[in-house]
């Protein structure tokens, strides 16, 4: 995982493309967050997560215009729940533990995760919809 020198994470595309935070931020400003998968101001993917924890397995069971409801079987205390979907999304989206991290809503059913890979906000939101027509 790569830190800026706030250590706070940074994207790889971000890195990678040599695109700057501000430069982000103007080719975001036209286009509205559309969906549960979008781009953060510094170029990472985020994914609005609606989570159902204590169920029997995990799944991707719903996906709407707001969130992608995620069952995770795991209890919501200690932060089992948080670690189990990280690592469940992770295994979904094809990526590395380490690139799926939870950004917001650490006690709460409604959470941001952030994707530090290098990807794009079709391709996951394309794993996503796939898994939950498998479910």
């Amino acid at each position: 995982m790569l830190l800026d020198t706030t250590n706070q994470p940074v994207c790889l595309w971000a890195k990678m493309t040599g695109v700057g935070k501000s430069q982000i931020k103007e080719a975001e400003r036209p286009l509205p967050p559309s969906g549960p998968v979008t781009v953060d101001s510094q170029g990472c993917v985020t994914i609005a997560i609606h989570a159902k924890p204590g169920s029997k397995l995990n799944a991707v069971t719903d996906l709407t215009a707001e969130a992608v409801s995620v069952a995770i079987a795991a209890p919501p205390s200690e932060g089992e729940a948080n670690a189990e979907l990280c690592r469940y999304l992770a295994k979904v989206l094809g990526l590395r533990k380490s690139d799926v991290v939870l950004d917001k809503g650490g006690k709460s059913r409604e959470k941001v995760v952030k994707i530090l890979a290098s990807t794009t906000p079709e391709e996951i939101l394309e794993k996503l919809q796939k898994q939950a027509e498998d479910k």
